[in-house]
């Protein structure tokens, strides 16, 4: 059996995303297509291993700040694309 992920609710700055942090996106059924991340009032560089790992696992990333990343998020669903948002409040 597998084992359940460790999910952290203690991501309160961009600093604090990293893989493990991300890993009940990887785990959602149906499967996630595009993972929108608002880093609260700035858009925010994440570490390029982190964004190259999840799309080794067929999931893009945006990363927008948070007021852009919950309407990218809206207009995604929207379209029937399989999102999820990961927001930093602003």
């Amino acid at each position: 059996p597998r084992s359940a992920p460790s999910v952290s609710p203690q991501v309160g700055s961009y600093k604090d995303i990293t893989h493990e942090s991300l890993s009940l996106f990887r785990l959602l059924e149906p499967r996630v297509e595009i993972l929108v991340l608002g880093t609260g009032d700035r858009v925010e560089r994440l570490h390029p291993a982190v964004l190259r790992q999840m799309r080794e696992c067929g999931i893009a990333v945006e990363v927008q700040d948070t007021p852009n990343a919950c309407a990218t998020f809206n207009f995604l669903t929207s379209e029937k694309r399989m999102a999820a948002a990961g927001l930093i409040p602003p």
